[in-house]
């Protein structure tokens, strides 16, 4: 990596000043972290979320500048209402720590904390100014504009996020590591040293989540020469959307594109964010980082940072609101914005252009994301037009056709509706029929097994669901079948597993909608019959709720068809789907 060799502040330097006018890095000097690294042995500690090591990182590298630690409850409200810090500085997402009851109860205001990665070090300790409980629907609805559930952020606020948040500076010992494409990190400090040695006055970023294909090299090449500016590819490598495509086969096809740059004018270096999917906030913010890391320009695109549609199908933001918002503040942040509508292929003319500027008589060309993933999965050719063969290969090495993909069924439904013994004869016909392994966990069995310590509260319930879940996304990574069978009574919880899986293979709902006085009459354990007379507390469909899923990829009744007919819907799907051949 390139050190600096100068103040980043001096007024000599070519580049835009750091928002806030100091770049903040927060790691101490080598006598300081000896001295934490021995107080960290005796402080109260946190472990930190992935989304929580995500922020820590660009907090102690500066990339949030001008921040000095997590928001304190003034600022956040500031934040949240009027998108200014208390100070007046433009800042529009709140970063915060949020952290359970317990831990709340041990904290003192004035004292200190020890942050630790999840590997186990303490990347930092917190001096604690501020605690408090956020009303999480007020937050919802001014940084996300919504309080549908449907976005991720919205979801994340209310099902992810502990339920105290914690404001205060940090002093930072060490980064959290990272294993994966170190050529490609770079902090703050080093992106700015590395421009400077190349002599690049104005650098533009391209923010991405998403590979990047034909379209996205024109938008970006297009962008650099209206700007005059030199290209940073900076794509996001800490938390994205739910079910995007994981970032190591991302930065592969980044590495591939990138080869089709001029390679004196351009640069790959990836950010390790956390993003939050809040649209026009979420551009405004986007800049601001881009701008502590050296950038003086920033292309924002179609639809920059949009989760999509909302349970209506209608999308949370308008497809030019981020560029519309971002306009109005980049005179104050000085950073211009690089606006670009959608790029599409005009056959005729054998070129990519905006689509306002396709001439009305050419014939377009696109492809969607849902359309490539079809390619994908069925084995299809991909259009040369779009993309690049390199970068087609690698996806199809990733994600192989569905036939060679590993996927998980999981069924959910009220205590004795049938759920273990159709998962029963799913199993043996899957063996029958394919010979990639298949693994049964089925609820009771799990609950000997893995979670025999956990009772029945929501929070252990949750847990023994969690812990289903990543067994089977293991197996399904390794691309083999997985059939889950638990009760799995909360939609919620159903969700993020469907999530955690989703990113490695396929994942199949299938609710065994029996009626729960018909689950009452098969009962050979009598566990309804104790539940009605209150032997048995926070039993699900008696005293405790089952949340019926709203759009189940398969759904059975037993009543009116057997086990056995049940399980044949189940493969009558899963090669509709194309999972099996």
């Amino acid at each position: 990596m390139v050190n600096l060799t100068k103040d980043l502040n001096d007024s000599s330097s070519k580049m835009v000043e750091p928002h806030g006018g100091v770049l903040k890095d927060m790691i101490v000097g080598s006598s300081r972290r000896d001295d934490l690294t021995e107080q960290s042995l005796y402080l109260n500690s946190w472990d930190l979320t992935q989304r929580q090591t995500c922020d820590i990182e660009i907090l102690l590298n500066g990339g949030f500048s001008p921040l000095d630690g997590f928001m304190g409850e003034e600022d956040y409200k500031s934040v949240c209402k009027e998108m200014r810090l208390t100070n007046g500085i433009l800042w529009p997402i709140p970063i915060t720590l949020d952290v359970t009851e317990d831990m709340a109860e041990s904290i003192v205001i004035g004292g200190e904390i020890a942050l630790r990665h999840p590997e186990g070090m303490v990347l930092a300790v917190m001096k604690v100014t501020d605690l408090w409980r956020p009303d999480f629907n007020e937050e919802a609805e001014l940084v996300y504009g919504t309080g549908d559930e449907v976005h991720p952020g919205v979801f994340a606020l209310h099902h992810q996020t502990n339920p105290v948040y914690l404001g205060g500076s940090l002093e930072g010992l060490e980064l959290p590591p990272q294993h994966t494409f170190k050529h490609l990190r770079h902090t703050p400090r080093e992106l700015w040293a590395l421009f400077e040695k190349k002599g690049w006055d104005r650098v533009v970023a391209f923010q991405t989540r998403n590979p990047m294909h034909r379209a996205h090299v024109e938008l970006t090449r297009r962008a650099a020469e209206e700007t005059g500016a030199n290209l940073l590819i900076n794509p996001v490598v800490g938390q994205t959307k739910p079910g995007d495509i994981d970032y190591f086969v991302r930065v592969r096809c980044y590495e591939a594109v990138y080869k089709h740059f001029p390679q004196e004018s351009t640069a790959l270096s990836l950010l390790p964010l956390a993003m939050r999917m809040a649209g026009p906030r979420e551009a405004v913010w986007h800049a601001i980082i881009r701008k502590n890391y050296g950038c003086s320009d920033f292309i924002v695109g179609r639809d920059h940072a949009g989760p999509g549609s909302d349970a209506s199908g209608k999308p949370f933001y308008s497809p030019y609101a981020a560029q519309d918002l971002l306009s109005e503040y980049q005179e104050e942040l000085n950073v211009k914005m690089a606006s670009f509508e959608e790029m599409v292929y005009v056959k005729n003319s054998g070129s990519y252009v905006p689509r306002s500027k396709a001439p009305q008589s050419s014939e377009i060309l696109s492809v969607s994301g849902t359309e490539l993933r079809g390619f994908l999965n069925t084995g299809s050719e991909v259009p040369q037009w779009f993309s690049y063969p390199e970068v087609i290969s690698e996806l199809r090495r990733s994600y192989p056709p569905r036939a060679d993909q590993g996927f998980v069924v999981f069924f959910t439904g009220l205590p004795s509706s049938g759920k273990s013994t159709i998962a029963n004869i799913l199993q043996a016909r899957l063996m029958e029929l394919d010979p990639r392994p298949v693994t049964l966990l089925d609820g009771d069995l799990v609950r000997k097994h893995l979670s025999s310590e956990l009772g029945f509260s929501k929070e252990h319930r949750d847990l023994n669901i969690q812990r289903i879940g990543y067994v089977a996304s293991e197996i399904a990574k390794n691309r083999g079948m997985a059939i889950c069978a638990p009760i799995a009574p909360y939609a919620a919880i159903r969700r993020e597993v469907r999530e955690m899986i989703s990113a490695f293979g396929g994942f199949i709902e299938v609710y065994v909608a029996t009626p729960v006085e018909v689950c009452e009459k098969r009962d050979r354990k009598g566990l309804y019959a104790k539940a009605r007379a209150g032997i048995i507390k926070g039993f699900t469909g008696v005293d405790d709720p089952y949340e019926q899923p709203e759009n189940p990829e398969v759904k059975l009744d037993t009543t009116t068809i057997t086990a056995e007919e049940g399980a044949e819907k189940v493969i009558s799907y899963l090669r509709e789907l194309g999972f099996l051949q």
